[in-house]
Formats: structure tokens, sequence, C-alpha cells
């Protein structure tokens, strides 16, 4: 089991480390959501199926992140503050190659 750090800033601008583990096949949204950073029925509201944007983020450090994949990038073209470094949460899995990483979650939509 290899636990992660990440760096999470909240809709209020608050920025928490949080540890996440890579060996419960957890993504950015599940974690979000297990420590409480965003309020109750405001992110994941799909249930992670990159089907509603509510777990949009911004990816402030330079890791590697898989390919987006076209379901997506789809959502992304139709959600509200897209960014550059746009991501949807539930689409990030938690891994030890994303150790250290940074994310500012969305705006809620």
């Amino acid at each position: 089991m290899q636990d992660i750090n990440i760096k999470i800033t909240d809709r209020n601008g608050v920025t928490h480390d949080v540890v996440a583990p890579t060996d419960m096949a957890m993504n950015l949204m599940e974690v979000v959501r297990s420590y409480e950073l965003a309020e109750e029925g405001t992110i994941g509201i799909c249930g992670g199926a990159a089907m509603c944007a509510s777990c949009q983020c911004y990816i402030e450090s330079d890791h590697q992140l898989p390919e987006m994949s076209d379901d997506e990038d789809a959502m992304l073209a139709e959600a509200f503050d897209v960014e550059d470094n746009s991501r949807l949460g539930c689409q990030i899995q938690m891994t030890p190659e994303i150790n250290g990483l940074e994310v500012v979650l969305a705006p809620e939509s």
C-alpha cells in the first residue's frame, strides 16, 4: 500500500494537504468527497461517470496525467469556467505517479 500526498484548494480558497490511498481504486472526486472539501451534493453529482462536470478542477502542478477520454473532453466542452488546465476529478485515479498533485476545485456552476 502506498499513500500519496495531494494539495487541494477548495472553493473558498483554502488549501488542504490530504493523504490519498492508491490501493482503493479511488479517484480525485472521491477523495474530495471523503475529506468533505466541497459542500454536500455539489461534487460528483453523476457519481463519477464524466456526465456532469461538478468535479471539475484546475491542475496546478506539472504532473503527467492520463490522456483525456472523449467523454471527459465532451463534458468539459459544455461546462462553465473551463480553463486550459481543467480536468474532471472523477477521471483522475489515485496512483503513485501523481504524488504531490496540486489542484484547485472549479467554482460551483
